[in-house]
């Protein structure tokens, strides 16, 4: 199998002989609700590691919750609320949205509230072997002190310095210098007590202090969106690596790309900013994650109105092909069907093998649709059902559920009378039926098994 790895900006052969595998993925700074751009990432990663689970490898998916930030203090301000309160509303409602992309890979979900003894020990750590230093506004993290600094990101740290954008504090020691521990500012704030001063962690520590606890100082995946590849993740690295002195903490890191909307960043301002949950008002779970994975995870995603719609459309074509199947009942044999799933089936894990290529995985599953296709009423009703269980079987390894609709009585006797009208050749009387049946949201095909009756726009 082969991984790539933004450590080293190319595609690695990745095995491990114990089978045993430790993956970490940055959750959500649970301070409003989750957005498209948050469901890419958790349903890549939901894709990633069940298929690594499919390969027989035993794995074990920690995921954190950022629940102290600056943005939920904030929040709470405006709102005049308890950053608490406000912490633990937008997790709860993290974790209704979880369940609702049908996201079940992940064994552990750790907020940084719970790990405030782990946080304090490593900042002690970096305070003993010289990596961290105390201002009157908190504990900072040196970064000259660590020569590796950007290695993740390939950034130039003096062209990056010039242009930092947060303001800068004339006791730290390097503008770019990040902070370990904030000194509390406010009664409001969360706040613990620490050898240095009552406050509470910055963000950074929280990840590091968290995979350690769980994994140790070094392990094999860590997962998250391409925008936390600097400053966040090269500064978890700096502090890992710097407290450890083993290298590398990560075997593999793996980036999701961007999410557009309309071709623009998701911003509230500019009215795109489309929640999960808003998102689930007007389409299932099913269609989110189809055209999540019908991009490559690493690639760009420009989501907009019709991206959901060609979801929609995909799926309803499946759903036609499969009902299609199920209503063979002929003992007639195509020769070679074996051998055309099996093909299908090593290039779908040819696909999912090579860095997660789901977009070619789903061509393998359409593309064995489109040989069956001319040749479908040929097959026998043990064909069929092979072909079913295949195609299913290779969507559900995306998570993503194909049922075959279930039709009311009414419109099941409808489409009789229809076929009746046809087969004694009364074709307005079975148009005018067709008609009803449609503005009554279903669709009927004639078929040489018998009419088929799907609903519109499922």
């Amino acid at each position: 199998m082969l991984i790539y790895n933004t450590l080293t900006e190319k595609k690695e052969v990745f095995e491990k002989t114990d089978k045993r595998l430790k993956l970490f993925v940055c959750g959500p700074t649970v301070y409003d609700h989750s957005h498209i751009g948050h469901a890419r990432t958790y349903i890549a990663f939901d894709v990633i590691a069940n298929h690594l689970r499919s390969l027989g490898y035993k794995l074990f998916y920690l995921q954190n919750i950022t629940d102290i930030d600056d943005k939920i203090i904030n929040r709470a301000n405006n709102e005049k609320k308890n950053a608490r309160e406000i912490a633990s509303f937008f997790t709860k409602e993290y974790l209704k949205d979880i369940k609702a992309l049908e996201i079940k890979s992940v064994n552990k979900y750790a907020p940084a509230s719970k790990y405030i003894k782990a946080i304090l020990r490593q900042i002690s750590q970096l305070l003993a072997k010289g990596y961290a230093y105390k201002t009157s506004s908190g504990v900072y993290f040196e970064i000259k002190k660590f020569s590796d600094y950007g290695k993740l990101s390939k950034q130039d740290l003096n062209a990056v310095r010039s242009g930092w954008r947060i303001e800068p504090d004339p006791e730290k020691k390097d503008p770019m210098d990040f902070a370990l521990w904030k000194f509390k500012k406010q009664n409001n704030e969360p706040s613990w007590k620490s050898p240095w001063g009552e406050g509470r962690p910055g963000w950074h520590i929280e990840d590091t202090a968290i995979t350690e606890k769980f994994f140790g100082p070094q392990y094999d995946l860590h997962g998250g969106a391409i925008d936390l590849k600097f400053p966040h993740h090269e500064s978890e690295i700096a502090q890992q690596e710097a407290i450890s002195e083993k290298k590398p903490m990560v075997r593999f890191w793996l980036h999701t790309g961007f999410v557009l909307v309309n071709g623009e960043k998701m911003s509230k301002s500019l009215g795109n900013f489309i929640t999960i949950k808003d998102f689930l008002k007007n389409y299932s779970s099913n269609i989110l994650r189809y055209l999540i994975i019908s991009h490559h995870y690493r690639s760009p995603m420009d989501y907009t109105e019709q991206l959901a719609i060609d979801a929609q459309n995909a799926l309803q074509n499946i759903i036609q092909f499969l009902a299609k199947l199920s209503l063979i009942k002929n003992s007639a044999k195509i020769e070679n069907l074996k051998l055309e799933i099996e093909n299908s089936e090593i290039k779908f894990r040819e696909a999912m093998n090579d860095d997660f290529n789901t977009p070619l995985a789903l061509a393998a599953i359409f593309n064995l649709i489109n040989e069956i296709n001319p040749k479908i009423w040929d097959l026998s009703k043990k064909d069929a059902k092979k072909i079913i269980e295949w195609v299913r079987d290779k969507l559900n390894a995306f998570k993503i559920s194909v049922k075959l609709p279930k039709i009311p009585l009414k419109i099941r006797l409808l489409a009789k009378k229809r076929e009746l009208f046809r087969v004694n050749k009364q074709f307005t009387k079975a148009d005018d039926l067709r008609k009803k049946i449609n503005a009554l949201g279903y669709s009927i095909e004639d078929t040489p098994e018998g009419p088929l009756v799907l609903i519109l726009n499922e």
